[in-house]
């Protein structure tokens, strides 16, 4: 099984070389503000959860879930595994062995894992796909928070589009998650936008079943400069992987929107995506992916441990660590 352990930090530089790189002109290593998340002290005692992903190294999990540790004083630590696909199933196995409590997946991980384990909940039925793994004393159970960390950020900036239409743009995990997020914010209507078509109409087939969903309908990417529809759009949510490049979005013809439609980009940075900064230059109300990676990381958290983490603290760190607080 090949998988590399990141704790935070550089995940190339050793930390004593870390230490020594922070020393200053008299040898002495400069005071800096206290972070929001410390990586913990780990014994034989202390329990871990971790995220399994290829690649993992960028992943702000482990500072979420450690800050949220440190502040409730438990004795446990969340580490990221690099693990390629050829290793999943491997990794997956080894979770009840090595005593871990619950395991996030991300990319490329979510679809593979699914028959990987002994139960689904509904959800993960539902999306076709597994982001929390939990170990329920050596049974792994999967489940899928993704759907509700976005359900949650957008009640959370009062996002409104009860009655109203929205649109999706992408067929993947992501664009499955924000469906049944619309859904549940009470939509009156989606519209699934893709390039591939085929791709499409097999989610929202699958998507359809859910008691739960509104009218769904499958558009190819002329959706984004269709006049009668984006007059009428409460939402519209980017939910490829393609948010911080530039020419993805040019048809989408942003001045064609009402003036208090929503924009939201699933992908998350430092800087405003390809697909916001047009939106912004509108004055159009707007978010990044960062809530919903906080929502989902809350819901794990409870998943893992049995109790909620601070509230607001992860949002809170994902800001230190995005340059943003």
């Amino acid at each position: 099984m090949q998988v590399r352990l990141h704790r935070g930090g550089n995940p190339r530089r050793p930390r004593i070389a870390q230490a020594a790189h922070l020393k200053g002109k008299a040898g002495k290593t400069p005071r800096a503000a206290k972070p929001l998340s410390i990586p913990p002290a780990i014994s034989g005692r202390t329990r871990i959860a971790a995220v399994f992903g290829d690649p993992v190294e960028h992943s702000l999990s482990p500072a979420m879930h450690n800050a949220a540790y440190a502040a409730l004083g438990l004795d446990r630590a969340y580490v990221a595994f690099h693990v390629m696909s050829h290793a999943l199933a491997d990794a997956i196995g080894a979770i009840p062995a090595l005593g871990i409590i619950g395991v996030n997946l991300t990319v490329p991980h979510k679809e593979a894992a699914v028959p990987m384990v002994r139960a689904l909940s509904d959800e993960a039925k539902l999306l076709g796909a597994v982001n929390c793994i939990v170990n329920r004393g050596g049974e792994l159970f999967g489940d899928n928070s993704d759907a509700r960390g976005l359900e949650r950020d957008l009640r959370a900036r009062r996002v409104n589009i009860r009655g109203k239409t929205a649109i999706v743009i992408g067929a993947g995990g992501a664009g499955a998650a924000a469906i049944l997020a619309c859904s549940r914010l009470g939509a009156n209507e989606i519209i699934l936008a893709n390039r591939t078509r085929e791709r499409a109409e097999a989610l929202a087939e699958r998507l359809r079943a859910s008691p739960e969903m509104p009218a769904l309908a499958v558009r190819g990417l002329d959706a984004l400069n269709d006049c009668a529809l984006l007059s009428e759009v409460a939402a519209i949510i980017n939910a490829t992987s393609m948010g911080l490049t530039t020419d993805r979005f040019a048809k989408l013809d942003y001045a064609l929107t009402p003036a208090n439609c929503f924009f939201y980009d699933t992908v998350y940075s430092a800087e405003p995506t390809a697909f916001l900064k047009p939106a912004i230059a509108l004055g159009r109300r707007y978010a990044d992916g960062a809530g919903m990676l906080a929502g989902q990381g809350e819901i794990a958290f409870e998943l893992f441990n049995g109790v909620a983490p601070p509230r607001g603290l992860m949002m809170r760190v994902l800001m230190e660590r995005l340059g943003r607080a």
